[in-house]
């Protein structure tokens, strides 16, 4: 429940309106500012009109936060790129009457308002964000760059734009005193905070900035100060703009016009919409509450399309003007309301006294924001080029290199020649990427081992031709342009002698048609050769596992060389090595005392008389040997069968094998030293036949016999120690 009380409301909706005024009056301006000076007045209605209208359309649409919604300098940019692409357009160069151009304008952003609102109906808030990130870093720093000499003339105090041609006989009229007040006004917005946390720096600003440059004019300087904001006729806004969308839609002469407007149109939603949805990331963590992007979405196009048809420009989320409100106390929608209305009637009843705000104190704030704007990541970017090792400058460059192209492109050409060539470009740079190897590493089965206790000679084997069996751990997306790189690297782990190849699955994101076909081709190759491809980390009842089977892969394979985790793949190669290299030797008999690991050094009396104190047991398949929690107090020795301990971690859906024990391992050994509790159970995987040393019987035989108990110590020492360094071999392998 949000805690809300009237004062907070009033103390939010003022505090937000006295920062979101003076902005939309700056933003107004900038979006007007390519029309020229004779637009003015109506730049400062349409960014007034935007902070009112917008706002109390997302409240009646249920939007119940301190978000404030008014013009941000992203929505001004782009306004103002379609303003300058108008004036540069042949089909306005002879046209004088303003109110055509301004239909024109508020047309396009009446466009993008229905394709945000759309955005948002059709759930695609999420799909917005796949805009990649070097191409809206291009756009703001374009956005910030276009501002920041937007406002040069004013914080200079010159009546109009600089002109590169003229600009050192332009800036021969500079007026000092001007710069001073824009100067102070950038000052203290940017340093007043730690004069002062409860007022806002940019409150402070705008208020010094005023102060100082009154200061300067009743000190009889008025001719070195720049002009106030001027004269604007504000009155209640109506639809009279609608008329005029209705004559674009119907009149012949403007059909040739229509392509670059939906163009344009397209552009200021799509970049707009990903503005937003940053700003709404943003006021979570300030908020807490957990905002619907797509329901923001559609408030926004609705406030943006309806807007529009009043003469006003976009609006987004103002980040400077919620944390403003949220911070005085405003807790829910009341507050935006306040803010509305107090800003309607401020223009209403003091449109005198805002026409009295100098210029460049708004220029001022607008440099700040300008400042503030420029995209931190690419200087970032730049740094992190600078440090960077050689493997990972390519693709540092490459953003790089979007981001330079988008801003120079938005800056001197086109917005939609932008949009398109950043889009265009990141496609590419996305494609190159992907296209890198797919396999995050590869390891031979001398190094990476299943889960698998062998006795000491099959573990030696696997150690001097583990090397037959290669793992490809394969990352990201299996397709085109990664499969044939794929298929060249294990080419090249057969030709150096793998036999058996394991391509394991477990951080494919997608595979596709291409990829699996392959696939399907290597094994073909292989199995002409009498060697195997397995795959692993494939549930067939999964995406992956229905998807592999649908395009005959597992069918190529056979069943039984798909896996659902590398450790039973891994289990099946060495199983093979095994047989290629010994034979079937697991199978038949009990297996022979004499080869036991753990009797190694006994002569055949001393093995005799351990194994007349053995008791030998057998155990079903599945049943349960010992369960975690039992009193250790006894050895196992296994002469037929296996035996694993195997848990299910929470959620899951299947049991995960620790380790599995086969003939001639022992297991249950510390029993014999420390006497605790079983740690894990373990269960029998078929028919189990052990031979059982009880940790009493072991003492008696250590008083009777020790050389033989200290023998038995000395090779389950030995024992352990092989465990622990192939647990030591495992976990550097998962490290890396």
């Amino acid at each position: 429940m949000v805690s809300t009380t009237p004062r907070g409301e009033w103390a939010g909706g003022f505090t937000s309106a006295l920062l979101t005024l003076p902005l939309c009056i700056g933003f107004g301006l900038f979006a007007f500012a390519p029309l020229g000076e004779r637009y003015v007045g109506y730049g400062v209605i349409a960014g007034l009109y935007s902070a009112i209208i917008v706002a109390l359309i997302a409240v009646l649409l249920r939007a119940n936060s301190p978000v404030v919604f008014a013009p941000r300098s992203m929505q001004a940019y782009l306004v103002s790129m379609v303003a300058l692409h108008l004036v540069q357009s042949e089909s306005f160069v002879h046209i004088q009457d303003p109110q055509q151009i301004l239909t024109v304008m508020f047309f396009v952003i009446f466009l993008s308002g229905i394709m945000q609102a759309a955005f948002g109906a059709i759930g695609a808030g999420g799909l917005v964000k796949y805009i990649p990130y070097p191409v809206i870093a291009g756009f703001q720093n374009a956005a910030a760059i276009l501002l920041l000499l937007s406002q040069i003339a004013p914080m200079l105090g010159l009546g109009h734009r600089l002109e590169p041609g003229t600009m050192l006989e332009q800036l021969r009229h500079a007026q000092p005193l001007t710069l001073a007040v824009g100067v102070l006004t950038c000052y203290l917005m940017l340093y007043a905070g730690k004069l002062s946390k409860r007022i806002p720096p940019v409150i402070i600003g705008l208020f010094a900035g005023i102060g100082l440059y009154y200061l300067f004019y009743y000190l009889g300087y008025v001719d070195k100060l720049g002009p106030f904001i001027g004269e604007f006729n504000f009155a209640l806004p109506d639809l009279h703009y609608l008329s005029g969308f209705y004559a674009i839609a119907h009149q012949r002469q403007w059909w040739g016009l229509l392509p670059s407007m939906f163009a344009w149109a397209a552009s200021l939603a799509l970049i707009s919409s990903l503005d937003v949805l940053l700003c709404a990331k943003v006021m979570e963590g300030v908020t807490q509450e957990r905002q619907d992007h797509n329901l923001t979405l559609v408030r926004l196009g609705v406030g943006n399309l309806v807007v529009a048809a009043f003469g006003g420009i976009s609006s987004a989320i103002s980040l400077t003007s919620s944390q403003g409100n949220y911070n005085s106390g405003g807790r829910t929608g009341y507050s935006v309301v306040i803010s509305s209305l107090l800003i309607l009637a401020a223009v209403l009843f003091c449109s005198q006294l805002i026409s009295l705000i100098p210029k460049v104190v708004i220029a001022g704030m607008l440099v700040v924001t300008a400042w503030r704007l420029l995209d931190r990541w690419t200087s970032q970017l730049v740094k992190r080029l600078v440090a960077a090792g050689p493997r990972n400058r390519a693709s540092l460059l490459l953003d790089l290199f979007v981001i330079v192209l988008v801003t120079l492109v938005a800056v001197f050409a086109s917005l939609v020649t932008a949009v398109a060539i950043g889009i265009m470009v990141s496609v590419f740079s996305f494609l190159f990427r992907m296209s890198k190897s797919v396999v995050r590493r590869s390891v031979s089965g001398d190094a990476l081992r299943s889960r698998k206790t062998r006795e000491p000679r099959l573990m030696q084997l696997l150690a001097e031709q583990g090397h037959r069996i290669v793992v490809f751990e394969l990352e990201g997306a299996v397709f085109f342009g990664t499969a044939e790189k794929l298929i060249h690297q294990i080419e090249r782990a057969v030709k150096d002698g793998a036999t058996l190849v394991i391509v394991d699955l477990k951080r494919v994101t997608e595979i596709d048609s291409t990829g699996v076909r392959f696939l399907v081709q290597a094994n073909d190759a292989m199995v002409k050769q009498g060697k195997f491809l397995l795959l692993s980390s494939v549930e067939e009842s999964g995406r992956l596992g229905h998807f592999l089977r649908d395009m005959g892969a597992i069918a190529a394979l056979t069943r039984g060389r798909v896996f659902v985790d590398i450790d039973q793949a891994l289990e099946w190669a060495e199983d093979q090595l095994i047989l290629s290299e010994l034979g079937d030797v697991e199978l038949g008999t009990e297996f022979p005392f004499a080869q036991l690991d753990l009797f190694a050094g006994l002569n055949e009396t001393e093995i005799e008389v351990v194994k007349g104190r053995l008791s030998r047991r057998v155990y079903a398949k599945e049943e349960i040997v010992f369960r975690e929690g039992d009193p250790g107090q006894q050895l196992f020795v296994i002469a037929k069968g296996e035996a694993s301990v195997r848990i299910r971690p929470p959620g899951a859906t299947r049991d995960i094998r620790l380790i599995t024990f086969a003939p001639g391992t022992v297991f249950g050994e510390v029993a014999l030293l420390d006497t605790e509790v079983r740690s894990a159970s373990v269960q029998a995987d078929e028919e189990l036949v052990c031979y059982v040393l009880e940790q009493e019987v072991f003492q008696q035989l250590a008083g009777s016999h020790p050389g033989i108990a200290v023998t038995l110590l000395r090779n389950l020492g030995r024992e352990l120690s092989n465990r622990l360094r192939r647990a030591n071999r495992v976990i550097y392998q998962l490290d890396n």
